[in-house]
């Protein structure tokens, strides 16, 4: 329904095609508009990310304090988020966490890799409430200052995170209620 509206089309009309790694994209000719969307949910929220001519991605996470930890981002990101993250005062820990997490899926989702890429291959910033960055990848800060990253509050115990290619783009919000 969403698609639909940006395209001015019936849903009904809409079909769909899977990339090499799933990525879900519009199947069908939208008359020379590129629309490009991705989707993201997590305990009964969903986020969805639409986009004209740039790749996105989105991620939504609900804060789960059994998940959030330093053995979890020792294990899967990169070595300077984690120093970070242990560095930081334990009543930011978790959202910081979830923050990283949510930075960093939704940069996969927005190049079409998923987890393909190793999460400890590239760096954002960390912080929540700091600047929202994606540092390097693979080292490349060059390639990393092609994108733009977006922290998005949602709900009261959500995180969420937006990847956009390029700069220079306005955010707008709407919130979908049947």
């Amino acid at each position: 329904m969403i698609l639909g509206r940006y395209l001015k089309m019936e849903p009904e009309r809409l079909h769909f095609c899977y990339g090499p790694k799933g990525r879900p994209e519009l199947g069908l000719d939208t008359g020379g508009r590129t629309l490009r969307f991705n989707v993201s949910h997590s305990r009964g929220l969903a986020l969805y990310g639409v986009t004209r001519d740039r790749d996105i991605g989105v991620d939504v996470e609900h804060i789960r304090p059994d998940l959030a930890g330093t053995k979890i981002a020792e294990r899967f990101f990169s070595p300077r988020e984690a120093a970070t993250l242990r560095e930081l005062p334990a009543e930011v820990c978790q959202r910081a966490f979830f923050s990283c997490w949510t930075r960093k899926e939704a940069y996969l989702k927005a190049i079409g890799e998923g987890i393909t890429l190793r999460l400890d291959q590239f760096d954002v910033s960390v912080t929540p409430g700091g600047p929202v960055t994606l540092l390097s990848i693979n080292g490349d800060p060059k390639e990393a200052s092609c994108w733009s990253l977006k922290e998005l509050d949602p709900e009261p115990g959500y995180v969420g995170a937006l990847a956009v290619k390029g700069h220079g783009w306005d955010l707008r919000c709407w919130r979908w209620e049947e």
